[in-house]
């Protein structure tokens, strides 16, 4: 039996290892209304620092490291990352004891996330065939959000039977998943680099890769501001309502990570079939319709606002796909990995402005504890992914 993978194999091994890497990603989330915000005494702002801190390291990261790509095999890059992000989340549940402490122990976590996202889908384009790159590109995109799921499951569960440092050294032992698969991956030498590293003019050049650049910065300010927020959101959502015992925050939060995975394939489906832009302009409005829709009915029963979360869950995944694959298709094959590190440095730097901006405008508005404030929240995340279908006109226009 071959040592190395190939083919289909390689995209299931990658997906699984994108699994494992996940684990940890939304442990902070999973956590900040139950035990960090009260043990920390943080403000709805402080805790989206925090939240945020690790899209910072990963913005600060990614650039040189995806760039790297173009250079050196991914693998190797997607090795180290894996390898520090479980030594940070490991550090985070025995160490952190502050606002400070923690978002250092989390930026550094984003750092290693940063070697291993883009750089993994880097080694994994690599390793395909350009006809492949759609469908390959939206499964490995698309199982983010099963990991995700995943993460906030393992996290609420071992923090509430074991406490919450444990949800960082359990979910720590994730990207060895990740270090397995690169492993069995065969050797690839990168195309001679055409650019200086981290020269990201002839990216800017490319009007049509910018697009789906700046539209993803919109997709990630949605979707990491909600994921941030979401197990606060329903927190206030099930104190004032008694009547929903079952619909837990793990089980809203599960639910709305697990059904992002066929929302993202299935965008991307509808992109091939309707046109990439037009697909993605009208999840995008869509998507800010619903945001505002759940504001609105912040203080209504949990039987109303369900069906809209789960609507919600599919319109804020369904364009991460078709923008990340169009990225990747626009893109010049002499720096592809120059251009896939801008997509994710706008993208997750944004992530991190969406995080905090969401709590924020919690504090501003009268706090997690009040109808008025989840309102102003919802309404920022609509204003955020509203700015998408503006970034993609302009890359059409000449």
């Amino acid at each position: 039996m071959s040592r190395t993978l190939q083919g289909r194999s390689v995209i299931i091994a990658m997906c699984i290892g994108q699994l494992g890497s996940l684990l940890p990603h939304v442990v902070v989330p999973s956590i900040l209304a139950q035990f960090l915000i009260p043990e920390w005494n943080l403000s709805g702002a402080q805790a989206g620092l925090l939240a945020g801190s690790f899209m910072g390291g990963y913005m600060l990261a990614v650039p040189v490291l995806a760039t790297l790509t173009d250079r050196i095999d991914a693998r190797l890059i997607l090795l180290c990352g894996s390898i520090v992000s479980a030594l940070a989340t490991l550090s985070f549940g025995l160490f952190a004891a502050g606002l400070i402490s923690g978002m250092a122990l989390w930026s550094i976590a984003g750092i290693g996330f940063a070697g291993a996202y883009m750089p993994g889908l880097k080694a994994l384009t690599d390793r395909l065939a350009p006809g492949d790159f759609s469908r390959a590109v939206t499964l490995y995109t698309s199982s983010y959000s099963i990991g995700v799921g995943l993460s906030f499951l393992t996290a609420q569960l071992v923090a509430e039977h074991v406490g919450w440092r444990a949800a960082f050294i359990v979910t720590a032992a994730g990207p060895l998943l990740m270090i397995a698969a690169c492993l069995l991956l065969q050797p690839v030498a990168p195309r001679p680099a055409q650019n200086r590293l981290l020269d990201f003019r002839p990216v800017i050049r490319n009007r049509a890769a910018m697009g789906y650049i700046l539209a993803y910065g919109s997709h990630c300010f949605e979707l990491y501001g909600i994921r941030t927020w979401i197990v606060a959101f329903w927190t206030f959502v099930a104190a004032k309502n008694a009547d929903a015992a079952f619909l837990t925050p793990i089980v809203v939060s599960v639910i709305f990570s697990f059904i992002a995975m066929p929302s993202s394939v299935l965008g991307n489906e509808l992109a091939l079939r309707i046109g990439r832009h037009r697909a993605l302009t009208i999840i995008m409005i869509a998507s800010a319709v619903i945001a505002v829709l759940i504001g609105l009915c912040a203080g209504l029963s949990p039987w109303l606002l369900l069906p809209l979360i789960v609507l919600y869950s599919i319109t804020v995944p369904a364009d991460s796909g078709a923008l990340t694959s169009g990225m990747a298709m626009a893109a010049n094959p002499d720096n592809r990995g120059a251009t896939m590190a801008l997509h994710s440095t706008i993208g997750f730097g944004i992530s991190a402005l969406g995080s905090w901006g969401v709590g924020a405008a919690l504090d501003i508005a009268g706090g997690p504890l009040a109808a008025s404030g989840w309102l102003a929240a919802f309404c920022v995340l609509a204003a955020g992914i509203a700015t998408g279908p503006v970034a993609l006109w302009w890359s059409r226009k000449a």
